[in-house]
This record gives C-alpha cells, structure tokens and sequence, in this order.
C-alpha cells in the first residue's frame, strides 16, 4: 500500500493520550514494588526472590517490543496495540490470583509481552504519520507527562495497599489497560484513520531487522541511549542505598531525594520543549543534554572521592538524572527520523536494546562492591558511552 499522509496535527488530547499508553510501561514496572513484603508473604518466599520479578520483567520487555514491532508493520499499529493491551489486562487478572513464585513469575513475563506491544506501537505511529521538528516536539510533550509516571505510581501502588491486598495493584493494572481502548479509539484511532501500515515487509521476522541494521547512520542512536539510559537505571537500582544506607536518610526522606530527580527530569523537559520551539534541532539540543550529563557525572565524581555533604551530593544527581529529561526525546526523535518504513521494526530494536541492555548492567551491578564509589565509577562507565557518540556525532557535523 501506499505510504501514509503525514497530515496528523498535535492537539493536546492526542500528546496525553499517547502518553497515557506509554506509561503503561513504568506503572507496571514500579506500581508493585510497595507490595514486595506483602507478595513474598503470600508466595512464601523472600522480598529478594519477588525482586527478580523485575528483571524478569525487563526482559520480556525487551523480548515482546522485538517479536511486537515487525508484527506492528505487517499487521499494522492499531492491531498490536490493542492486543499488548489484551494480553497486558489478561496478565495482570492472572498475577492477582497467582500463589507460587514460579506461576508469578511468568505472569509478570506475559505481562510485560503485552507492554512491550504497546510501547513499541506508540512510536512507530508518531513516525508513521508525523516527522522531523513536529515528531520532535511529540515525542517531547509526551516524555513531559511520562516523567511524572516513575514518581507517583510508588505512592499509587501504596495507597492501593493501604486499601486493600496487593492483588488490588494488579486489578487496577487491568483496569488501567482496559480503559486505554476506548480512549484511543476515541482520540487516536479517530484522527488516524485507517490501519497505519506502511509497505508490509516480506520474508519472515528476521528480514526487518537486517534492513534496520543497514541504516547505519541510526545505529549510533542505539548505543547512546543504552549508554545514557544505563545511567539511570544503575541510579534507580542503587537509590535506596545511596540515600538511605550511605547517608542515613530514612524512608520518608528518600522519596523526597527520589523525587528531587522527577522534578529535574521535568525542568529538563520544559526547557527542551524551549528550545525546540525556537528551532533549535533535535541532534543539537541532544548533544547539550549529553553534555549536561556529563557534567553531573564528573561532579557526582568528585562529590563521591571527596566526600561531599548531601546537600552537595545531590545537586549533582539531579543534574546526571535530569538531563534524561532531555536526552530521550531527542534520541528517540533523531533516530526514527531514519525510518518512514519499517518504523516499528526500528522502535523495537531501540526499545529492546534500552531495556535489555540497561537490565543486564543493572543486574550485573549487584556483583559490585556494595559501596558509593563503586556505583558512581560504573554509573561514569555507562555516561562514558553516551559522551563517545556525542563527541562522534559533533566531530561528524561539518561533513554531514
């Protein structure tokens, strides 16, 4: 079939329901971990054996977005997405009945299946129907509301325990999913019209990706939003540590730090929204934001060898977490810009290779001495990466 009319204009109700479906992703990734102490409790066994739930979760994350994107461009967008939504309502019913840590286990995988069919779909139709500064500025406001998932779907999951059992998170993870359906029938679906697919690519699942990879210009994109991503992920996974075991805050306290970096990531955000408005491109504003990074990386450095006080320390990490604010918009937008075909294929791989890496240096970072300079020396190794394609990527501009 022909390629699609990219016509599709940015209303406001079009940004919040698009980001809507993309926080299905972080709700279901951090609304249940309040519950641990409750779900290990109930399965017999440890919080610690529960919390391999959620690289599992990761995982499959990274698995469904891969099988879900070269599905989306054959069978089209509005197909996947609501069969990741099914399948991610169905999930969540099954894990609320669930009574063995090996039966929740692969519910959490089924579920995060059908997340990575929803998260890999969004993408693909902004590429499908919208390009250049317009997706930018998309894919900008949708990241402004999805920086708010992360911070309230933990308080979301712990007034739902205070409520009722844990299986209550997973029925409103259902809940949540279902009422998506209507919601994009009546915003998305209703102002793109039709089923967006573009030119269905032949040979099995296999043949996209190698077209994918040939697109060498967008690889770099893959590497730098691993690397920056990373970043992020080593933080996330070693907060509690650092703000509760290093320097002695307690709980109350630590989601108050916590949500200091929320708050940098939106202000990150904003002023990328700024700039983008004022046609600055995307690549420029990214390598800003890169180098912002940067700079929070080598105070965290410094704060860490020379043992800063906290309210030093934590300027630092809001400058290295909030530059994502940034950081993935930007990425997202340069690299799809690389695909009017194959534009779920392409999402999938960048999907899956943020997750998927990012999961395995977060796993393999619990193999590190449990101590601050540890984390921040491999929180440097990952900004390392998205410094080099940065650097690669401004060294390139003259000739491109």
């Amino acid at each position: 079939m022909p390629p699609v009319s990219r016509t599709t204009s940015i209303t406001p109700a079009l940004v919040l329901t698009f980001a809507a479906t993309m926080m299905l992703g972080p709700f279901s990734l951090d609304t249940y971990l309040p519950a641990f102490p409750a779900i290990a409790a109930d399965l017999g066994v440890s919080p610690q054996a529960v919390a391999i739930s959620v690289s599992v979760y990761i995982f499959a994350l990274a698995a469904g977005q891969l099988i879900g994107g070269p599905l989306s461009d054959r069978l089209g967008r509005k197909r996947i997405l609501l069969a990741g939504l099914i399948i991610f309502a169905a999930a969540s019913i099954l894990l609320a009945t669930l009574h063995t840590l090996s039966h929740f286990l692969v519910g959490r995988a089924l579920q995060a299946v059908g997340a990575g069919w929803v998260l890999v779909s969004v993408p693909a139709m902004v590429r499908d129907r919208i390009s250049g500064q317009e997706a930018a500025k998309l894919f900008s406001l949708m990241g402004l509301v999805m920086v708010v998932a992360p911070g309230i779907a933990p308080s979301i999951g712990s007034v739902l325990l205070k409520l009722g059992p844990w299986m209550g998170i997973f029925i409103f993870m259902a809940l949540y999913a279902l009422l998506l359906i209507p919601l994009l029938y009546t915003v998305v679906f209703s102002q793109m019209p039709g089923v967006v697919t573009v030119d269905k690519p032949k040979g099995g699942l296999l043949r996209p990706y190698l077209e994918v990879f040939k697109t060498r210009r967008a690889m770099p994109f893959i590497f730098w939003q691993v690397g920056a991503f990373s970043v992020m992920m080593l933080f996330i996974t070693h907060s509690s540590y650092i703000y509760q075991d290093h320097f002695g805050q307690s709980a109350d306290r630590f989601a108050l730090l916590f949500a200091a970096n929320i708050v940098a990531m939106f202000c990150c955000n904003l002023i990328n929204r700024a700039l983008l408005a004022r046609c600055f491109s995307s690549l420029h504003i990214l390598q800003l934001a890169t180098g912002l990074q940067g700079i929070g990386l080598v105070l965290l450095l410094l704060a860490t060898f020379l043992h800063w006080p906290l309210w030093a320390f934590l300027p630092a990490m809001m400058i290295t977490i909030g530059a994502h604010g940034a950081l993935s918009p930007n990425i997202q937008a340069c690299y799809m810009e690389h695909f009017p075909r194959n534009s779920g294929t392409a999402a999938a791989l960048l999907g899956a290779c943020q997750f998927g890496g990012a999961g395995v240096l977060s796993a393999l970072s619990g193999l590190l001495p449990h101590n601050l300079p540890a984390v921040i020396l491999a929180m440097l190794a990952c900004g390392l990466v998205a410094q080099f394609f940065m650097w690669r990527s401004v060294w390139a501009e003259p000739s491109a």
